[in-house]
């Protein structure tokens, strides 16, 4: 890495910030139902405990907009951090402020404050240089462990690195750098890249930035039916974006003039609407009926794409094969799960929901790696450069 992590810097005594996701799912009882997030940031708390600084935790939970909602309270992770931790962790009931800087000042080497949601206050996502101020008197020293916002140019993941003298990458960050640049910097080849989700929109500009870079495209999800009409197929009442098709055709030219394999869905699961207790059945992908939706890719084509994938010896994914939050419409994502499982490649995975397919299909265990980003993994695959990694203090040569 080009910028200086936690474990360039002289922690001991020091107030260290650092910025983690906790933004973690809850149900409608307010409680977590995946705290992966949490476990992730686990290794560079416990690093900064152990080289005695006083550790200040600061996160933004679901989108407040600048209103204080208590069902969005720092406080529903940090009972589990508690319990993760084997500590106690003190939290304060806001994230500047007098109260917060007494709660500060009032640590000893080893401590643990949690802050309370940064998006409690609107200047938090407009990178307000006031608020960053606020923020950055509480430091010493600044560690980024937030992957998961790195795309945002936010105060608590931007702004305060104006401000402070040092601001560094946590071993969550500098992991999710890694593994990225080992994939896509210098893939050991055939290098598979596996896209679906819902809109071609959202992942033309990977495809742009990937198309010298891999073998072989599988496409699958919502936005393969917008490349299935721009190559004239009719796809019933399925979601297509119209506007994209020219822009499909070009990406679909360039991939043919690279050399590209290129693999589509030859087969689906249609039902009259979205809906779990919907009439379903498989037709093959030049014959969805009129006015019923695609809502998972068919068995033929989870055979097409496993075959696909077995001689990569990398992978990235992102994005699910169909609707697989309900069960009739699950079956093609969790193929594709296990298809990646079981390859002998160095598999990537992230954003889309696609870590939730893998835990929810049990193969958690055999994925190299599973990216706490979701937009950031994106834009990472788009060739972005990332305002959160960017604002980092660079080493010096």
């Amino acid at each position: 890495m080009k910028k200086l992590t936690i474990e360039d810097v002289d922690l001991k005594g020091k107030r260290c910030f650092i910025r983690v996701d906790f933004n973690v799912p809850i149900d409608q009882f307010g409680n977590i139902t995946d705290d992966t997030r949490i476990k992730a940031a686990l290794p560079t708390i416990n690093y900064a405990i152990d080289e005695g600084a006083k550790v200040i935790l600061a996160s933004h939970m679901g989108r407040p907009k600048g209103v204080v909602a208590p069902h969005l309270s720092m406080n529903l992770a940090l009972k589990r951090l508690r319990r993760l931790l084997g500590k106690n962790v003190m939290m304060v009931e806001d994230c500047i402020g007098n109260d917060v800087k007494k709660g500060v000042d009032g640590m000893k080497p080893g401590d643990v404050l949690l802050l309370e949601n940064l998006r409690f206050h609107k200047e938090e996502e407009k990178n307000d240089d006031t608020f960053s101020k606020k923020l950055a008197e509480l430091a010493d020293v600044y560690i980024n462990d937030a992957f998961g916002t790195a795309h945002r140019a936010h105060a608590s993941t931007y702004g305060i690195t104006k401000h402070v003298p040092i601001a560094a990458a946590g071993f969550l960050m500098k992991k999710e750098i890694q593994y990225f640049e080992k994939a896509v910097s210098n893939p050991t080849r055939p290098f598979v890249a596996i896209l679906g989700g819902s809109k071609a929109s959202g992942k033309i500009g990977v495809l742009n930035n990937l198309a010298d870079k891999v073998n072989k495209v599988i496409i699958g999800g919502g936005l393969s039916f917008t490349f299935l009409k721009a190559l004239g197929y009719q796809v019933g009442g399925s979601m297509v974006e119209d506007n994209m098709l020219g822009e499909v055709n070009r990406i679909i030219q360039k991939l043919k003039d690279k050399g590209v394999k290129f693999y589509l869905p030859v087969d689906f699961v249609v039902a009259e609407r979205m809906d779990m207790r919907a009439e379903a059945k498989i037709v093959p992908a030049q014959e969805i009926p009129n006015n019923w939706v695609a809502l998972d890719i068919g068995p033929a084509t989870s055979t097409l794409f496993a075959e696909a994938l077995h001689n990569a010896k990398t992978i990235i994914w992102n994005g699910p094969m169909g609707v697989f939050e309900m069960d009739p419409f699950s079956r093609g994502t969790i193929a594709m799960v296990h298809a990646v499982a079981n390859s002998f490649a160095l598999t990537i995975v992230g954003g889309g929901d696609t870590d939730v397919a893998v835990h929810k299909a049990g193969e958690s265990d055999k994925i190299s790696y599973i990216s706490t980003g979701g937009g950031a993994f994106l834009e990472l695959l788009e060739g972005k450069a990332l305002p959160g990694i960017e604002a980092l203090t660079d080493k010096k040569e």
